[in-house]
C-alpha cells in the first residue's frame, strides 16, 4: 500500500490532549487538523506543533464552528489537493490509540476501513445501546430489499475512526452534506456503500471521553436514518 496517508483530525476545545494526538499521529502519517473555531490554546498549540513538523503538519481553522462534517470534509478536500492515496480520521480527545495506526495502513485494500470497538472503557450503557440500534438501523437501511433485515453485517456504523480509500474520501468530499453532528459518520458509510464501495471492519479499543453527545445529537442521528429508510422505500427526502 502507498504510504502517501493523511490522518485527519477535527478538534474543537482540545487544549488538554491535542498535542498528544498530533505526536502519536504523526510518527506514521502526515497529519491535518481542522480548528473548528475553538476559543482555548488549541490554535496556540496548532500553530507552535506545525512550525516543528513543517510540510507534514497542516492546520485548517474555522473562524465558526462547522462540526464534524465540515472539519473532516475539509481535511478530505485537502487530501484531494495534496494527492493523498488513503485518509484516516479520528478522534482528537484520545478516545482512538495512535498506536493502530500502522494496523489501519497496512489493512488490505477497500473503500472503508472502520475501527470497530470491540474493547471499551467508561463508554455509558446508553451509548452502547445507541450504538447497538444505530448498527441494526444502518444495517437494514443499506442492504439490498425490503425483506433484507441484515444487510451488509456491519458491526459498527458510528465509529469516527476510519480509513477511507482515494475513491471513497473523493466522494464524500464533493458530496453536499446533510449531517450536521456525529450523524456525519452515518451518511458517509451510506455514501459508500449505496455506490458500491468495498467495507471491512478491523477491532479496536476505544476509551470513552468528554463527549458533546446530547439528546439534540441523537435526535440527529435519528432523522438521518430515518432519511435513509424513506428513500429504501422509495420516497425522494
Amino acid at each position: 500500500m502507498s504510504s502517501k496517508t493523511l490522518v485527519v483530525i477535527p478538534a474543537y476545545n482540545e487544549e488538554s490532549t491535542i498535542e498528544e494526538v498530533v505526536r502519536g499521529a504523526i510518527v506514521h502519517a502526515d497529519v491535518s487538523v481542522t480548528d473548528d473555531a475553538s476559543k482555548d490554546k488549541t490554535p496556540e498549540i496548532l500553530g507552535r506543533l506545525q512550525k516543528e513538523f513543517l510540510g507534514r503538519l497542516f492546520i485548517i481553522r474555522h473562524e465558526k464552528n462547522t462540526h464534524i462534517p465540515g472539519g473532516i470534509q475539509d481535511g478530505m478536500k485537502l487530501a484531494v489537493e495534496k494527492k493523498y492515496d488513503w485518509v484516516i480520521t479520528m478522534d482528537a480527545g484520545l478516545s482512538h490509540d495512535a498506536g493502530r495506526l500502522p494496523d489501519f495502513i497496512n489493512f488490505a485494500s477497500c473503500d472503508l476501513l472502520i475501527g470497530s470497538r470491540k474493547d471499551t472503557l467508561n463508554v455509558p450503557f446508553y451509548r452502547k445501546i445507541v450504538s447497538f440500534l444505530a448498527a441494526r438501523a444502518m444495517n437494514y437501511c443499506l442492504s439490498k430489499g425490503i425483506f433484507n433485515l441484515i444487510g451488509p453485517g456491519i458491526k459498527d456504523c458510528t465509529s469516527g475512526y476510519r480509513r477511507y480509500s482515494k475513491w471513497a474520501f473523493q466522494k464524500i468530499a464533493d458530496h453536499k452534506l446533510e449531517s450536521i453532528a456525529f450523524d456525519f459518520h452515518m451518511e458517509a458509510l451510506s455514501i459508500v456503500s449505496l455506490q458500491g464501495g468495498t467495507i471491512k471492519e478491523i477491532p479496536i479499543s476505544y476509551v470513552f471521553s468528554n463527549s458533546s453527545f446530547n439528546s439534540k445529537v441523537l435526535k440527529l442521528a435519528i432523522q438521518f436514518a430515518k432519511k435513509l429508510l424513506l428513500r429504501k422505500f422509495g420516497f425522494s427526502v
